[in-house]
């Protein structure tokens, strides 16, 4: 998974037609490091659909700040320069959770590409 650390890349990533899902999330978060086990099997089996990118809040916080996150880990889908949905809540997020929040962002973005 490539890491964001600059508002420019993050830029970038976010405006390919590709299905982009960013992670927000920080070294020292505890719930962020709770899904640091399985998101590499979760990245390889959504692979042909996405691409997943890890943005660490502190390294660029103006981006958290323009997208509003609040909370982290938080998941957030692009396409073309736009937000499509997001997953973001104060609680632990399962792998269970993000696979299905994964799914409706496939949905979402092939919905748009009809």
């Amino acid at each position: 998974m490539d890491k964001i650390s600059s508002p420019a890349e993050f830029q970038v990533a976010i405006q390919s037609p590709r299905l982009t899902v960013a992670i927000f999330k920080a070294d020292w978060c505890s719930d962020c490091k709770f899904i640091d086990p399985f998101i590499p099997e979760v990245e390889q089996s959504y692979a042909d659909r996405l691409t997943l990118v890890e943005v660490d809040v502190d390294a660029v916080g103006d981006v958290s700040q323009e997208q509003n996150i609040m909370g982290i880990p938080s998941f957030v889908a692009y396409s073309d320069g736009r937000e499509l949905v997001r997953f973001v809540n104060k609680l632990r997020k399962s792998r269970e959770e993000i696979e299905n929040f994964l799914d409706k962002a496939v949905q979402v973005h092939q919905s748009l590409q009809k």
